[in-house]
């Protein structure tokens, strides 16, 4: 009965408890014995809160009128954003135990919504690398293959909806963090277009724009309800995009939707063995279910792509940690990666930055193009399966040598680069130890709500999520 209550989808739960045949208190109940059974051995949600305080809080839920969808429903926030009351490490000893004294906007929509948060979630130091190690809390293991890498940076929440210890998860995307560990676990993961849903307004809000909130879950039909939650203008940012509720549209499956399958990109992007096969034989099925899909030849120079990308990531990645880096008392704390990450950005001149956004709208141009004949365009979620959790990062791909930290998601880089829309698929397992792999369908930049429509006709067609559980 407890399984059955916590791997129904949140929408389940929240018609449940409406109705009253599920009460807040038996789901708080249900999650904290499944958070106790199986957390110690993926390690997914930490700065769990008191056991007594939350079942308290889980009464008062069922005693008040609902608030919104998410009444009463336990959720656990990444562990970069700001949920008041409990830490916000950013996997950075230098914030650990760092109590917020403010929601995130994000947060305080899923609140607002009814949202109980439990905890947080795991995530790389910073959010830097796709792959959830730090010192702080240590690593999320993947739960189909423990000793292996959940992905990351949103790979706790990746793996706590992967073992039903939420039913939806907030993440956050700048190189394929809300893509790679959804693939991995064998759940959705959606990058919305940029601007959809709002970070916080601190620092600069006008030039930096690659990465964003989002939502996971284990399907489609959440994930638009989550992600309805999280959308909205903040009036305090000057890039807010408004687009109708996705929820009510993502029914009607996916006849004649054109999806152009980029592949490796003509050969430029290394794949591990598998992951190019298991991609086609799921795009096959999507043909199966009315789509049309195209074998498509690379759309623009991969190699001035990466460069516009690692140009534009060091240089906001560099700007935001400066005052760490420089401080001599912090600078030691910082993994070596961040170091060298951070440092490249600070080197950055107005030119350079100049040259890769030039490159960026150029590319921009070419997707443009592009969507002209296609609906969506299809690529792998990861250019490798989930490797070995002692590895920092992998320093090859199918023989090719990765020259940076962050070189083996390139994958990632044409949809981040230009905020577009994306939908993580899970599409099945192979690859060392029969673990999960998922397929990126993009789209151009306002089509979030027929993205999720292809990926809810897949869903009913599949179920990844609920046909293997860990």
């Amino acid at each position: 009965m407890t399984d059955d209550i916590l791997f129904q989808g949140a929408l389940a739960q929240s018609n449940a408890l409406a109705k009253g045949t599920l009460t807040a208190t038996d789901l708080m109940q249900a999650t904290l014995a499944r958070i106790s059974q199986v957390n110690g051995q993926v390690n997914a949600v930490v700065s769990l809160r008191d056991a007594d305080v939350l079942m308290d809080e889980a009464g008062a839920a069922d005693a008040a009128p609902r608030s919104g969808w998410l009444h009463g429903i336990p959720i656990a926030i990444k562990d970069l954003a700001n949920a008041k009351g409990l830490p916000t490490s950013m996997g950075s000893p230098l914030f650990a135990g760092q109590v917020a004294s403010q929601d995130d906007v994000m947060v305080a929509r899923l609140r607002a919504a009814g949202a109980i948060v439990i905890g947080k979630t795991n995530t790389p130091e910073f959010g830097l690398g796709s792959h959830t190690i730090n010192p702080v809390h240590g690593p999320t293991h993947n739960p189909y293959a423990q000793g292996r890498s959940a992905g990351g940076s949103s790979g706790g929440a990746a793996a706590a909806l992967a073992c039903g210890m939420v039913s939806v998860a907030d993440g956050s995307d700048m190189m394929g963090s809300l893509r790679n560990p959804a693939g991995w676990n064998n759940i959705y993961g959606m990058r919305p277009t940029w601007g959809l849903v709002p970070s916080e307004p601190e620092g600069d809000n006008f030039l930096h724009q690659l990465s964003t909130n989002g939502p996971m879950a284990r399907n489609p039909s959440d994930l638009a309800a989550l992600l309805d939650t999280m959308a909205g203008p903040d009036p305090r940012q000057p890039h807010g995009v408004s687009q109708a509720a996705s929820l009510p549209q993502i029914s009607g499956g996916m006849d004649d939707v054109r999806i152009g399958w980029l592949g490796s990109w003509g050969g430029a992007l290394p794949m591990e063995h598998g992951i190019l096969d298991i991609s086609q034989t799921a795009l096959k099925q999507m043909e199966s279910l009315g789509a049309e899909v195209t074998e498509q030849s690379p759309l623009f120079d991969a190699d001035a792509m990466w460069d516009s990308w690692i140009t534009l990531r060091s240089w906001q990645v560099g700007t935001g940690l400066a005052s760490i880096y420089t401080d001599p008392d912090k600078h030691e704390f910082l993994k070596e990666t961040a170091r060298w990450e951070i440092a490249r950005g600070m080197a950055m001149s107005a030119v350079q930055v100049h040259a890769a956004s030039v490159v960026r709208s150029n590319w921009f141009k070419s997707a443009a193009k592009a969507f002209e004949t296609y609906d969506i365009l299809a690529l792998p979620s990861a250019q490798l399966w989930p490797f070995e959790i002692t590895w920092d990062y992998p320093r090859e791909i199918a023989g090719v040598q990765m020259d940076t930290y962050h070189r083996w998601m390139q994958v990632v880089v044409p949809a981040s680069l230009l905020g577009l829309p994306v939908v993580n698929v899970p599409v099945g397992f192979g690859g060392p130890d029969n673990t999960p792999a998922g397929l990126q369908l993009i789209g151009k930049r306002g089509s979030d709500a027929a993205l999720l429509r292809v990926a809810q006709a897949w869903h009913a067609a599949t179920d990844w999520p609920n046909a293997r559980r860990p």
